[in-house]
């Protein structure tokens, strides 16, 4: 686990590079904010958030995998990490910031993630 990057990681940069290439100015991964959200626009009130698809539990191929070891731990671990999730996301909302979360499967696709984004943000 030490081995695990939580920030700057390849999902992240990919969407970094998206967000300045199209001229978004943001502040990186803010802990004065629930979650510590990967990129935030405080200008705009908004914050993105990059998840890993299995480590936060997405519903695609890739973070519905089962692991062969231990499984008891790493489904409760997967299951803390969404209901934190969940809960930074209501406690930003209620602060009055828009999130929006990427998955990582998404960014297979980096037109229409640029698309969100531009749209997000605006």
């Amino acid at each position: 686990m030490r081995a695990v990057k939580s920030k700057n990681t390849g999902p992240e940069l990919v969407v970094r590079r998206l967000v300045h290439a199209n001229g978004y100015r943001y502040r990186l991964h803010s802990t004065a904010l629930p979650g510590c959200p990967d990129l935030v626009f405080p200008g705009r009130k908004k914050v993105v958030f990059i998840h890993g698809c299995w480590w936060h539990g997405h519903d695609c191929v890739r973070g519905s995998r089962i692991p062969k070891t231990n499984v008891d731990y790493w489904t409760k671990k997967v299951s803390r990490n969404r209901a934190r999730d969940l809960v930074s996301r209501e406690r930003l909302l209620s602060d009055g910031w828009r999130v929006l979360a990427l998955w990582e499967c998404e960014l297979k696709n980096e037109a229409s993630v640029l698309k969100r984004l531009v749209r997000f943000l605006k």
